[in-house]
Order: C-alpha cells, then sequence, then structure tokens
C-alpha cells in the first residue's frame, strides 16, 4: 500500500476552507490522515509550503516558496493530525515557517498580486532516521537532513483564494 496523506477538511486538489487560513477567527491547521507508512519508518516529516508565492515576495524572503508549516520526528505510528495539531512537542517538533515562528501559518495569498488563488502542498515523508535538529530548524536544513533517508512519502494539494478576489 501507497502512503497517503488525506484531510476531512478538504479534497486533494480541492478549496482549503477559510477557517484554516488567515481569513478565518484565528489560524488552526486542518485535520490529516496518514496511512501506508512503510515499515522500518523510524520518523515523519511533514512540510506545507506555497510555490505561488509573487516575484517581490520571493525576492524579500530570497525563497521560492512560502513555509507555512514545518514538522519533524513525528512518531511513524500517527496516523491522525487532528484539527487545530497538538501543541508543541505534542507530535513531533515544530520548525521554523517563514514568518519567522514554529507554528503553523494558515493560507493568505496577497490580495494586491496575481495569481490570486494559491496552491498549498503538503507533504510528508517517510525516513529510516530521526532527524534531531532543534526546534524551529527551517525547511532548507530539515530537507538537506533527510537526504538518503527517504523512504516513502505523499502529497496532499489544496487551494485558496482570498475573499474579495
Amino acid at each position: 500500500m501507497a502512503m497517503s496523506l488525506t484531510s476531512s477538511a478538504f479534497q486533494d486538489g480541492g478549496s482549503i476552507p477559510p477557517k484554516f487560513t488567515c481569513d478565518g477567527e484565528r489560524e488552526i491547521s486542518p485535520a490529516l490522515s496518514i496511512s501506508g507508512v512503510p515499515e522500518g519508518t523510524a520518523s515523519l516529516v511533514l512540510v506545507m509550503d506555497d510555490p505561488d508565492i509573487p516575484a517581490p515576495v520571493k525576492e524579500r524572503l530570497g525563497e521560492e516558496a512560502f513555509d507555512h508549516w514545518i514538522m519533524f520526528d513525528i512518531a511513524p505510528s500517527i496516523t491522525e493530525i487532528v484539527e487545530g495539531g497538538p501543541p508543541a512537542g505534542g507530535l513531533g517538533t515544530l520548525g521554523r515557517s517563514s514568518t519567522g515562528k514554529n507554528e503553523y501559518t494558515g493560507p493568505c495569498p496577497p490580495r494586491e498580486y496575481e495569481p490570486s488563488e494559491h496552491r498549498y502542498i503538503f507533504r510528508l515523508y517517510a525516513l529510516n532516521t530521526k532527524l534531531g535538529l532543534p526546534a524551529g530548524a527551517t525547511k532548507a536544513e530539515v530537507l538537506a537532513a533527510m537526504k538518503g533517508h527517504v523512504m516513502g512519502d505523499a502529497e496532499l494539494l489544496g487551494r485558496y483564494r482570498r475573499a474579495g478576489r
């Protein structure tokens, strides 16, 4: 069975509900379900990013994508990340998002730039090791530490367009 990442909040390729975005009352992460983790997996990594950020934002950040959520050293026995996610340290280690914080940052496409609808890619990786990086590690640091250790992966795509666009 192939590794799979799904959400009860939206279908793969579908729209992310506003409650999980900057337009909600508070930014909370959607529930995620994990299945098909390969035998021998030592840890999981979850990365959520937005590859559709406008050129001026790419230049300002020095990044090709806006990192919304980085979590690593997740136990391979985890099959569900609940809506709103667990408190820090309750599931894995939180990395630093593009906001500079170790937390989930909801979708929030800037209204002044096109495209008005952005893609948000949730990527799950099964590793044959724990990374052991400190909290606040960046996506680049996590991806570098993962090299040569990926046993499987899964992807979930959500889309979001801000109201009024």
